[in-house]
């Protein structure tokens, strides 16, 4: 089956940054899927890759400057920016996100930019504190407000020998996204759903909190699922190390019970259903120290208050079009606390999992559910990855919309 990128007009954007020996793999994975690539380089980024080497990747001449300077020849970039289906920008470093913010042109690949009539992905590659700096985080919420895709960096090791958030993501994954960009929606085009996803962490001082194993991979599995098939997702995320990589995914960071309370109550009334599948913290700290609490000889005892419960407020105001999933863990007594949890939430239907089934829960890539109904009708599914399991899951939403 030829791919959705056949005969695609993509121009690359490579900056200066260490990860521009990826776009050489990038380049080819395009070239391979039928893509035809244009390259335009800043001067910096020739520093770290040639030119000669992704010219015989893309099959088309390189480009740097604004023109030739022995044959006077133009490199337009009005008529590149006319050219180009998609205009995708990795690596991308500080500098140029900065100067893409701020509307500044002084190169071919900037120009090129600011004259695309096209959709354009940024993939950043730096370090890990110049991608978590104040003006950097800032430059990227102005291009998401220009309508710019986002291909967030991955987290591990940097070229500076440290670990965190700033790699450019890989190749096979930017691959992906487009893909996904450029395929025709399916069943769920045009709908809108809400996903919760990971743990909450109730902050207990300023270096302690509440929280528990969840990992978010299920829940990111759901909401790549729901956009694979066209539907726009809101994934309200607790902390996870996890990544999105498809472009109908709107991520939503929060930490605590109470913030992922409000923006799901948000949300909620502007989607088609909501799938909950936070491992959220039933309690919080009833007070909260703005000091790290000193160790002392005597017992700590620490006074828990409830938080709201969000799928049964959600259940409260869901409509008729509307759908609503949950999840249960549970280590005893399965379907009946998943069955009494659904009726008294108002949900559609309940995904369970249990703790004594190996392989399910917390932190692993596999799952085993079971789905069970209003009217008592329990469908038990085999021990699967997260992704086949989602896909079981987004099932049964369409099944009910």
């Amino acid at each position: 089956m030829p791919s959705v990128l056949k005969d695609k007009h993509i121009i690359v954007g490579i900056t200066g940054s260490i990860a521009a020996y990826k776009a050489a793999i990038l380049i080819r994975l395009l070239v391979k899927a039928g893509a035809e690539v244009k390259v335009i380089m800043t001067p910096m980024a020739k520093q770290f890759i040639t030119p000669l080497t992704l010219a015989t990747l893309a099959k088309n001449p390189i480009l740097v400057d604004f023109y030739n300077p022995e044959n006077g020849d133009w490199n337009s970039h009005v008529d590149l920016g006319m050219w180009a289906d998609l205009y995708l920008i990795a690596p991308a470093s500080a500098n140029t996100i900065g100067k893409m913010a701020n509307g500044i042109a002084d190169n071919l690949l900037l120009t090129t930019y600011l004259s695309a009539k096209c959709p354009v992905c940024v993939a950043p590659a730096m370090d890990l504190d110049m991608y978590a700096h104040p003006a950097n985080l800032k430059n990227l919420e102005t291009l998401k407000s220009y309508g710019n895709k986002i291909i967030e960096p991955a987290a591990g090791e940097l070229a500076s020998g440290l670990v965190g958030k700033g790699r450019m993501e890989e190749p096979e994954a930017i691959v992906k996204y487009l893909e996904d960009f450029f395929f025709q929606p399916q069943e769920l085009s045009g709908k809108h759903f809400l996903v919760t996803a990971g743990p909450t962490y109730e902050a207990i001082d300023p270096v302690r909190f509440i929280g528990n194993w969840s990992s978010g991979k299920m829940g990111y599995a759901l909401a790549e699922e729901l956009a694979a098939r066209g539907a726009n997702v809101t994934l309200v995320s607790g902390p996870t190390n996890l990544s999105t990589i498809h472009p109908n995914i709107n991520r939503v960071n929060v930490i605590s019970a109470e913030q992922m309370h409000q923006k799901c109550i948000e949300a909620f009334p502007h989607t088609n259903g909501a799938i909950m599948c936070a491992a959220v913290a039933d309690y919080r700290p009833e007070s909260y120290s703005d000091v790290k609490i000193k160790r002392k000889s005597d017992d700590l005892t620490i006074n828990l208050t409830p938080n709201k419960d969000i799928a049964a407020e959600l259940g409260k105001m869901k409509t008729g079009n509307q759908v609503l999933v949950g999840f249960a863990l549970e280590t005893n007594e399965e379907e009946q606390n998943s069955f009494k949890k659904l009726k008294s939430k108002n949900l559609d239907f309940i995904v369970l999992n249990s703790l004594r089934d190996k392989g399910a829960g917390f932190h692993h890539d596999t799952n085993k559910i079971s789905i069970i109904f209003k009217d008592g009708e329990i469908e038990h599914f085999d021990l699967k990855s997260k992704v086949e399991v989602a896909q079981d899951i987004v099932n049964q939403v369409v099944r009910f919309l």
